[in-house]
């Protein structure tokens, strides 16, 4: 996991620049939860290393530099980048590699004290139909840091865990970027992409959250989404075109469930896994310890055909895992938070009109947002 803090500072803001801009949260990290449930984290509170596509997945950092090279500005060859950097990352839609040390921050996990990592990707699943137009998991409202919301992908490459090598082909793996200020107020997630009980490939990913919507008051709603793969054929069920509900537990338990106008979903999870605290982006304290996670839950998830009268129809998944990834962050989580989604009519119809922002953006390129 990879992560930038506000990088436009590319150092810690002085007491002036405080004065003049608020207090801001700065530096580059990247952390690891990895075989055996053990974790590493190596974070720099300056970033005039890091480096980042303007438009496109593609992004990397140097925290240690050969003493005889200048660190990468941008993607280099792997063996450029093995001479040239000691310890940082390069990352870009079919490439990942990179060395980290863990750097001594992190007392409450098991830790190892050395990763690297040398691996291709090749996406599979997007958000839409195999073949079809790729969408954004906000809709076209994702052009702009407002809504901040990946892929499905296969990797190829090896791991150096701790001295220990892991290597693998088509390995399937999952992927996202998230972009804006910070993580939700409080949020779940689940994602799996092993299955047994389908006659053909399923990929499920699920999340929600209590965000904050933009302007000068304080004003948080829910947000959730479900998208599923299944044999070619993408299931979405996000806010616009249907309803989210959910109870989620502190910890150990996830159940939710969605409909829109011609499926509906649901998913249960659990876990009797302890789970391991990550960092997360957060408005209050920057990248911070933040969130639990496992890869160790057991989920079921069930899709049925909706009949005409909103009701249950033909049973068409029913699959099981016990290697789901499962998450709650933020807070407080004093107990079961039960939740709904609600989308104000405006912005539903709003997100349902056919948008083509590339294409808007193409005409004046210029005008168009970063990430």
């Amino acid at each position: 996991m990879y992560s930038v803090e506000n990088p436009v500072f590319r150092r810690k803001l002085t007491q002036l620049e405080t004065l003049q801009h608020g207090p801001r949260f700065t530096g580059v990290g990247a952390q690891i939860l990895g075989a055996y449930d053990k974790y590493i984290c190596q974070y720099s509170d300056e970033s005039q290393n890091f480096w980042g596509s303007r438009h496109e997945l593609i992004l990397g950092n140097t925290f240690l530099a050969n003493k005889n090279s200048r660190p990468p500005s941008k993607e280099v060859p792997p063996e450029e980048f093995n001479r040239k950097v000691l310890e940082g990352f390069q990352v870009s839609p079919l490439w990942h590699q990179g060395f980290i040390r863990d750097d001594g921050r992190t007392s409450y996990a098991r830790t190892v004290k050395t990763a690297r990592w040398e691996y291709s990707t090749r996406p599979t699943y997007g958000w839409g139909d195999v073949g079809s137009k790729q969408k954004s998991t906000a809709g076209w409202l994702a052009a702009f840091p407002i809504f901040e919301p990946h892929w499905q992908i296969c990797m190829a490459g090896w791991i150096e865990w701790d001295g220990e090598r892991f290597e693998f082909q088509d390995a399937p793996s999952y992927s996202e970027k998230n972009w804006g200020g910070a993580f939700p107020r409080k949020w779940f997630w689940a994602q799996c992409n092993v299955f047994e009980g389908a006659s053909g490939e399923v990929a499920l990913t699920a999340g929600g959250g209590l965000r904050q919507l933009p302007g000068l008051t304080k004003t948080f709603e829910n947000a959730a989404l479900i998208g599923v793969h299944y044999d070619g054929i993408f299931y979405e069920f996000v806010p616009w075109n249907g309803v989210l509900s959910w109870e989620i537990a502190p910890w150990g338990y996830w159940c939710i469930a969605a409909e829109n106008e011609t499926h509906m979903v649901e998913l249960e999870a659990t876990t009797n896994d302890p789970g391991t605290t990550l960092r997360a982006p957060t408005i209050e304290a920057g990248l911070a310890p933040a969130c639990k996670d496992t890869c160790f839950g057991n989920l079921r998830l069930q899709i049925w055909e909706k009949k005409y009268g909103g009701t249950k129809g033909k049973l068409i998944l029913d699959v099981k895992s016990d290697m789901a990834a499962l998450e709650v962050g933020g807070g407080p989580w004093f107990n079961t938070w039960k939740g709904k989604t609600t989308t104000p009519e405006v912005l539903k119809t709003a997100l349902q009109v056919p948008v083509d922002v590339e294409g808007i953006f193409g005409l004046a390129p210029f005008f168009k947002p970063p990430g």
